[in-house]
């Protein structure tokens, strides 16, 4: 009589299948999160250069603009022989009333059973540590607020994470395995939605439009600024002929 033979893969065939993949999965992480902090980088240093070559030409000839638009709006009020209406504002016009948040019995409970879960001293190596500590982090900040939604993620975050499955045993590291390749799926959609975001955004389109064109040798920066250095002269010279 022959024996039989599992159906389903061998546990440890299936424990290096999950090792493999995860392994995998990092790198493609590792890359990922390069190239969002990459393009968050190049978005700041353009930032920094558009605000300084640029915005600061746009934020004076805005004011140039509102200095045209009182100048003449006085001129026409003096021939008119009126005077412009002027009603005093509200001192409570823009007032934002806050609403205060109260932490409630249910709150304080949640607090307690996401400290028990994640509290820092529970951890057993410092990455671990490292990573209860900042998750400790953000439910003190929920519970300062009385933020119950975000201290409930939390925790239920946590319970799923392969932090929080105990054992040795090839069960609990094949579940820690799983956990942890759903945990950086999770992290390498979220980062393709980070990288997405920065470059539909308006300064995203206006640095590839820049670098783009700087491909054909051309600098859009440089074109900005001459056009803008142009209407503020216009504008000082009428502003100038209105005022004297």
């Amino acid at each position: 009589m022959s024996a039989l033979v599992p159906s389903g893969p061998h546990p440890e065939n299936e424990l290096e299948d999950l090792h493999a993949r995860l392994t995998a999965l990092e790198g493609q992480f590792s890359e990922r999160r390069d190239e969002a902090a990459q393009t968050r980088a190049d978005l700041d240093a353009f930032r920094i250069r558009y605000r300084h070559e640029v915005g600061l030409l746009h934020e004076e000839l805005d004011r140039l603009e509102l200095a045209l638009a009182e100048a003449e709006l006085g001129i026409l009020t003096e021939r008119l022989g009126e005077t412009p209406d002027s009603q005093p504002a509200s001192p409570t016009a823009d007032r934002i009333e806050s609403v205060p948040r109260f932490t409630t019995d249910a709150i304080r409970k949640l607090f307690r059973d996401v400290a028990k879960a994640i509290h820092p001293d529970l951890a057993h190596d410092a990455v671990t540590r490292d990573r209860r500590h900042s998750l400790m982090v953000e439910a003190n900040r929920a519970y300062a607020v009385g933020d119950e939604e975000q201290l409930r993620a939390i925790l239920q975050a946590w319970e799923r994470s392969p932090e929080a499955v105990q054992g040795t045993d090839q069960e609990a590291m094949r579940l820690r395995l799983v956990r942890r390749i759903e945990q950086i799926d999770e992290q390498l959609d979220a980062l393709a939605g980070e990288l997405t975001t920065m470059q539909e955004s308006s300064l995203g389109k206006l640095k590839a439009m820049v670098d783009d064109e700087a491909a054909k040798g051309k600098d859009l920066i440089k074109d900005m600024v001459r056009r803008l250095k142009r209407d503020i002269v216009v504008a000082t010279n009428r502003l100038d002929a209105l005022t004297h």
